[in-house]
Parts: structure tokens; C-alpha cells; sequence
């Protein structure tokens, strides 16, 4: 295991003169020290700090969180309006947190038939706003039931339907701190992590937002660290056991911080079905990982020995235990299972066969050869009881999820949208999707200082901080060949992590998908970016060159990653500005 910057130099075997029996054969290191024992090598040594050390490598990461939490509340209210895809998750969050499931809402609740209802709900009119009808929500509820907590906290308003995110996206940058610093061993290094990721626009306003994909990022993000931990936790155990083993080496059938990454996953996948994908690379990442420390221990065969004593608990805590947490994050659905299978067992999503053309004059998708008879089995059976009740519920919930992937890949093949963009030009920032703009301002209005004959603007842009994003490709290319050629593993999780995450969209690019969605890869460069700087930097904390030329470069992608978010800030946050500084803040005619 090798450590960038900022590790402590101490090792295990430093003493020659107490322990020369345990050095006999050994090599030495390039600084001449000698090679510690395998099972020595496998233990992290950051469980070799003293309390110290320990101490700072929370205060500093919670210092970084405070900082990026403060960022993310200001003026979190505005803009007082539902923003973009706002309208569907806080109005599905509110009715999850009154009625136990989504239900639609009602056109008008004031009496004015001029004002829609998302005008009459921020009047303050946020009850008695349902139909009774059940709402087929094409996204699983985790996300929104966080939402909903906000909600129960601090009202339907916008306020209290964005403060989850907020505090979603501040925990991202905790988790990211003290995962680097697992990785690298140096805390430096870890808010280094931690300070990037608050640094990113997309990130930035995303935390802003009462949208699902920042809850998806955090989930995987926690359940990537999860896996880290253990593998950390599970190579120690091993070193601790193989002495007493046979050729197999030892069997954990217990893995703590695997199970938690089980969690994590299942949560992700209950907010966004794309967490499936990482979730399959991880485990074989993971079982990759398990096989190593055992060839590193002397186990002969290590890979397919691995396969079973590791593989299987692996795949025990990993896919089992998300599969049964995603299913309990469908309780509200389940307990009003009677109401789904009344209202939304015949739905054309249903009743499709695969015939369908897009329509000319909007360009939605028209199902043809409709079989009016298709409906979920479950709803046209008797009901069931005791253990055949939860069995027939399990089964309208399939039939539901068939429905709704009906949706996901053929109703929105035809759509288009304006901000829709190619999944291959996510990392080079080809198209920010505007979530909210107020127009044609005019000079006279308070805080607009723009000539007489010009306007103001204010707008909510999601887009990356393009310097990191920029940055970040090359240093995903520089991770692939670490990973690969200088086979360390560390730059393993950020490649692994960002294919996981992007390739998976590229098979989706005839339907309407948006640049936001590239925030489940952004934790992954953020990572390759931090590797590559502890690369440039060195193992070596004496003075050199290399150290030098190290941290200038390091520290001025920082530096210009913090000019570049400061430049966009007014965008970012609904700020008013004269129509030539948002022409100065828009680079690219297709940012537009």
C-alpha cells in the first residue's frame, strides 16, 4: 500500500535491531528501509496514528462540511417558485409525508381557475390538494421521502422542500474528506477532495434543489467508502487469521462495512434504478480486491479460492441485502397496494405490445395495437391473506415496475426537450440546463444596474465548474494508467467509478436526458483529480523539486477551480445581472 503525502514514514519493521530473525531475506525500499512482512503490508497504517492525528482527520473534514453547508443555504428560498423537476418530487415528497404515497394533485384548490396549483400551493393553500388517485412516480421514493422530510421540518415551501438536498450535499463533501484521506493517508489531501467537490457548480445547485440525483450521488458515494472501509477492515482481519488457517486462508462470513455498503446501495437503487450499475461493478471490484489481499497473504489460487470463500458473503451483503432494503423503501406503495392495483393496473403502459410511433405534431410517442384487456394479474385476483397477501403485493409491485420501465424505454424515446443533451459530452460540459430564468428586467427595477437600453437578467444555470470538469477528464485518463499500469488501486475506484456511473447513459441517448444526471460521476473525478495531485506531490515529505513543482500545480487547480466557481456564482444562485455580464458568463453558444 503506498501513500502520496502527509503519511506518517514510521513503519512496523523499522527496528532492525530488536526483530533481525523477522528481516532475513527481505528487500528494502528505495529510501533503504526494509520491506515490511505481507501481513504487516496489509493493515492500514493510518490505524497507527496517535490520537492527534485522529483528531484532525474529523476536524478539518467537519471544518470543509460547515463551509460548503454555509455556501448551500444562502438565500436556499429563492427562487420562491417550483424550479424545473422541482414540481413533480416536492409535490410527490408532500403527499408521500400526508397520505403514505403519491397521490396526483388537483388543478385548482383557491377557487381561481387563472392560478395553477403549484401557484396555490406557494400561497400557502398545501392542503387538500389530492384527488385520491394513486400517481404513476416513474423514480422509486427514497429521494423524495427525504424531501418530504424537509417538508415536515420546515413547511411546503421552498425553503423546506430544498433543505434536504443541502444537507444531502454537505454530507457528500464529509464522506469524500474522510475517503481520500483513507485512500492517500493524508488529511491534506482529503480536504483537498472535500474542497473540490463544494467547489463544483453542478454539485453546488444541484444541493439547491429538491431533485432526486443528489440523494442517488450521496448513497453511492457512502456505499464507495462503505466498501473502502472494508477493504481496509477484511485485509486486516485475513493478515490476523491466515497463520491459523489452512490453504484456503480464513472465511469471514461477517463483513460490518460490507453489509453497510449493501445498505447504501439498496438506498441509492431506491432513489434511481442507475445505481444497479455500480452497484454490479463494485462487486466485482470488491471481490477483486478480496482475492488480492489473499495472493498478497501466500494463498495459492487466490482468485477463484476468493470467488467462494469471498465472493458469495459478498454478494450476500452486497445484492441481497440492497435487494431487501430497495423493497422496504417501497412500504407506502405496499400499504396501499389495493389503491395501484384499482387505479393503475391498465394503464398503456400495460396494455403496450410493442407497436408505437411517434406522433407529428408534438413528437410523443403514440402506442398502437393497444390490448385493453392487459392488466396486472394481481388485480383481478381474489385477496389473499397472511403470507399469500405480502406474496400477491410482491407481485403487483413487479407488474408496477414493468410498467414503469414500458415508460423508461419506449414512451420517451420520441420526446425531445431543450436542454436534452448526448451523454458523451457530459465531462466536456456541452449543454447546463437552465432550471429557472426571469427575463427582460428592465433598468428601472430595484438592483438592476444595466444601461437604458439594455435588461437584467437572474438565472439558476446547472452546469458544472467547467476548470474541474475540464480537469478532471485528463485526470481520469491519467487514473486509467495508473490503474492499470502502475497497478495501484486507489485510482482503481475513481475509474471504476466514473464508467459506472457515464457508459450506461450513452446506451439511452435517443431519449430526452439531461447533463445533471452526470452528477453520480462527478465524486469519481473529484477522487482522480486528488490521486493525481498526491502523485504530483510525492511519497516523500523532505523538501525537492518534485514536491515543489507538486504543490504549485495542485494548488493552483484549486485556486482556479475557486476563481472559476466564484465567476459563475451569480448564475448559480438566481443573482441579478446585467444582460452583458451573463453574455460574459456564458462561454458556448450551446450553454444557451
Amino acid at each position: 500500500m503506498s501513500f502520496p503525502v502527509g503519511f506518517p514514514t514510521v513503519t512496523a519493521v523499522e527496528d532492525e535491531t530488536r526483530r533481525p530473525e523477522r528481516l532475513v531475506g527481505l528487500a528494502t525500499t528505495t529510501s533503504g528501509r526494509p520491506v515490511p512482512l505481507a501481513a504487516e503490508r496489509a493493515v492500514n497504517p493510518l490505524h497507527r496514528l496517535g490520537r492527534r492525528e485522529r483528531l484532525s482527520g474529523w476536524l478539518f473534514p467537519l471544518g470543509v462540511t460547515l463551509l460548503a453547508f454555509g455556501l448551500r443555504l444562502v438565500h436556499l428560498g429563492t427562487p420562491n417558485r417550483f424550479a424545473f423537476d422541482e414540481t413533480y418530487y416536492a409535490k410527490d415528497a408532500w403527499s408521500l409525508l400526508n397520505n403514505g404515497y403519491v397521490q396526483t394533485y388537483v388543478k385548482d384548490v383557491d377557487g381561481n381557475a387563472k392560478n395553477e396549483i403549484n401557484d396555490d400551493i406557494l400561497a400557502g393553500h398545501t392542503h387538500d390538494v389530492w384527488t385520491g388517485d394513486p400517481s404513476l412516480a416513474v423514480h422509486p421514493d427514497v429521494g423524495k421521502w427525504l424531501i418530504a422530510l424537509g417538508e415536515k421540518a420546515f413547511g411546503m415551501d421552498p425553503f423546506g422542500w430544498r433543505i434536504a438536498s443541502a444537507v444531502a450535499g454537505a454530507l457528500m463533501v464529509l464522506v469524500i474528506c474522510r475517503l481520500v484521506r483513507r485512500m492517500t493517508g493524508s488529511t491534506l489531501l482529503g480536504c483537498v477532495a472535500g474542497t473540490l467537490l463544494m467547489l463544483d457548480g453542478l454539485h453546488f445547485v444541484l444541493s439547491r434543489l429538491a431533485l432526486l440525483d443528489i440523494f442517488l450521488a450521496l448513497f453511492l458515494l457512502c456505499a464507495v467508502a462503505c466498501l473502502v472501509a472494508d477493504r481496509d477492515w477484511h485485509r486486516a482481519r485475513l493478515a490476523r487469521r491466515t497463520a491459523s488457517s489452512g490453504s484456503w486462508g480464513p472465511r469471514i462470513l461477517l463483513r460490518p462495512w460490507l453489509l453497510a455498503a449493501g445498505v447504501c446501495f439498496g438506498l441509492a437503487i431506491g432513489t434511481k434504478w442507475t445505481a444497479l450499475y455500480p452497484l454490479a461493478a463494485f462487486g466485482v471490484l470488491c471481490w477483486l480486491w478480496s482475492a488480492g489481499a489473499r495472493r498478497l497473504l501466500g494463498i495459492r489460487w487466490a482468485v477463484a479460492k476468493g470467488a467462494l470463500a469471498d465472493g458469495l458473503p459478498a454478494f450476500v451483503h452486497l445484492v441481497v441485502v440492497a435487494a431487501l432494503v430497495y423493497i422496504a423503501t417501497w412500504g407506502g406503495w405496499l400499504a396501499h397496494v389495493q389503491q395501484y392495483e384499482e387505479h393503475l393496473s391498465s394503464t398503456q403502459y400495460r396494455q403496450y405490445t410493442g407497436q408505437g410511433h411517434c406522433a407529428e405534431d408534438d413528437d410523443s410517442f403514440v402506442a398502437t395495437d393497444l390490448d385493453e384487456n392487459r392488466k396486472w394479474p394481481t388485480a383481478t385476483e381474489k385477496d389473499a391473506s397472511g403470507i399469500g397477501e405480502a406474496w400477491q403485493s410482491l407481485r403487483s409491485l413487479w407488474y408496477y415496475h414493468q410498467d414503469v420501465y414500458t415508460f423508461h424505454t419506449h414512451f420517451l424515446n420520441c420526446s425531445e426537450h431543450f436542454y436534452d443533451s448526448k451523454p458523451s459530452s457530459w465531462l466536456l460540459v456541452n449543454r447546463p440546463v437552465g432550471v429557472a430564468v426571469t427575463n427582460d428586467i428592465k433598468p428601472t427595477a430595484p438592483g438592476c444596474d444595466a444601461p437604458a437600453d439594455s435588461h437584467c437578467i437572474k438565472q439558476v444555470l446547472l452546469m458544472p465548474t467547467p476548470v474541474l470538469w475540464w480537469g478532471g477528464v485528463l485526470a481520469l485518463m491519467f487514473a486509467v494508467l495508473m490503474w492499470l499500469g502502475a497497478r495501484d488501486w486507489r485510482y482503481g475506484v475513481a475509474v471504476v467509478g466514473a464508467l459506472s456511473t457515464w457508459l450506461p447513459w450513452l446506451q439511452y441517448d435517443e431519449r430526452p436526458i439531461f447533463l445533471f444526471y452526470a452528477i453520480a460521476i462527478l465524486p469519481f473525478t473529484v477522487i482522480a483529480l486528488t490521486l493525481t495531485i498526491g502523485t504530483l506531490i510525492g511519497p516523500s515529505r523532505l523538501p525537492s523539486a518534485r514536491r515543489t513543482a507538486g504543490v504549485v500545480v495542485g494548488g493552483a487547480f484549486v485556486i482556479l477551480t475557486l476563481v472559476n466557481f466564484a465567476w459563475f456564482w451569480p448564475i448559480f444562485t438566481n443573482q441579478m445581472i446585467t444582460h452583458s455580464e451573463w453574455l460574459d458568463r456564458v462561454w458556448f453558444s450551446r450553454w444557451v
